[in-house]
């Protein structure tokens, strides 16, 4: 989430203040080229395709940012903008075509179908990876992407891997020895399983660029589960059941600085389990430019999903997103007509403390958030449980709750079964 922007000048920066650059010394220039040499960001290249799966990319790319990688998200269409699967839209920084003879640190590949095979066809993307390869880089591929496309390209012989497991068999035929494990390293290559382990993944390619001290830093505040289970444990207080009268309707609302991770894994899970999922950006435009610079697209704008009724109004974290939400008058009238009309709502990492509490839609209510902002709950005696339900509410904690909260809400709309039919699929269990 958004809640710390770690970016303080670089010792490049501070040294260059202090140090005149006319007038310093051998020993201080010296020291000046250590900084910019410590300082220099990793360069990393996310390609991503019509088809993509959106949480493999969006993840990869958050995580590896919060590191203070320079990750370039490039679209092999002919356009930016990228039709990933779920219906929902990534805008990309450049096309695959401008980094012919740019040098990365490392490529990674998200998966998804059919964006594994448009990712696997493309022929700009293939001599940039199998360059890549050549000079000894790193290079990794999540779900389908090990065996469709880094498999094809013969790229993964005789090496250790991983993929989703129904491309296990055609990861085999490219001469990868395969492995079940959720994140496997051999060698320069990195793999893994899919959606579920995408997290994981992300963390290892931290650790694989940065070492891993810095791995344990950004994972920290991620709140990722502790171990995979098959269970993703709720707090219920107050149980009511959840009654719908068909497929659910939800709103999304998302912003200028919402969590990206956040707002991706709720909308990818739920369309995952059929429910009508409306994206509404509370802006004036379509585009948000989330918390770590990931460029989504909403279905609408909030004034015209205002319109509408919704079962479930829920909404992502990102501290910025979550101060947009505040502030906007038409988002807090339509959540507080929602909690009026007895219907569902609910919110995660910093939204619980900026949005529902001081507008009064947690009175009487128990709920959680992200850690750091626990303290502005008026009630945070549930606020260490990953995912709290009291009544028609729901909030849970951050990043690493989002598959869990997204889980829990399709449990009470839609049954526990239904919940563990998609955590599977997903490989969050």
């Amino acid at each position: 989430m958004a809640l710390r922007h770690l970016t303080p000048l670089s010792p490049f920066t501070t040294l260059t203040h202090r140090i005149p650059s006319f007038h310093a010394t051998s020993r201080r220039q010296t020291l000046i080229s250590f900084s910019v040499m410590a300082s220099a960001a990793r360069k990393v290249l996310v390609p991503i395709a019509n088809g993509t799966e959106p949480m493999e990319a969006v993840i990869t790319i958050d995580v590896l940012r919060r590191a203070g990688a320079d990750v370039t998200v490039a679209s092999i269409e002919k356009q930016l903008s990228v039709d990933a699967c779920h219906g929902i839209k990534i805008v990309a920084d450049a096309l695959i075509s401008d980094f012919v003879d740019t040098v990365f640190d490392l490529i990674s590949l998200p998966g998804g179908m059919p964006g594994a095979t448009n990712l696997k066809d493309n022929n700009v993307l293939e001599g940039i990876v199998k360059k890549q390869v050549l000079e000894g880089q790193l290079y990794a591929a999540i779900c389908a992407a090990p065996a469709v496309a880094l498999g094809s390209w013969g790229l993964l012989k005789g090496l250790k891997a991983t993929c989703y497991p129904a491309f296990m068999e055609q990861l085999s035929s490219s001469s990868a020895i395969t492995v079940e494990s959720r994140v496997q390293k051999d060698g320069k290559a990195i793999t893994s399983r899919g959606p579920g382990t995408a997290m994981e993944y992300s963390v290892a390619l931290v650790e694989q660029l940065f070492g891993k001290e810095k791995a344990d830093e950004v994972s920290g505040p991620l709140l990722m589960p502790s171990k995979q289970n098959d269970q993703f444990i709720v707090s219920e207080l107050n149980k009511v059941p959840w009654t719908i009268s068909s497929g659910p309707k939800i709103l999304v609302p998302i912003a200028d600085g919402s969590e990206e991770m956040e707002a991706v894994m709720i909308i990818d899970v739920l369309r995952r389990a059929k429910a009508e999922v409306v994206v509404a950006s509370i802006g004036d435009k379509l585009e948000i430019l989330a918390s770590r610079k990931v460029k989504l697209i909403a279905d609408m704008l909030l004034d015209e999903a205002a319109k509408l009724s919704y079962d479930l109004i829920v909404l992502p974290g990102g501290l910025g997103g979550a101060q947009e939400f505040a502030s906007s008058e038409p988002l807090v009238n339509l959540l507080k007509k929602q909690s009026e009309s007895d219907r569902y709502y609910g919110a995660i990492c910093a939204s619980p403390a900026l949005v529902l509490e001081p507008h009064g839609l947690l009175k009487g209510k128990k709920a959680t958030a992200f850690p750091a902002m626990c303290n502005k709950l008026s009630d945070p005696s549930e606020a260490e449980n990953r995912v709290v339900v009291d009544g028609k509410l729901i909030t849970s904690r951050g990043p690493g709750t989002s598959l869990e909260f997204s889980l829990a809400i399709v449990e009470k709309l839609l049954g526990r079964d239904k919940a563990l039919e998609i955590a599977n699929a997903m490989l969050v269990v």
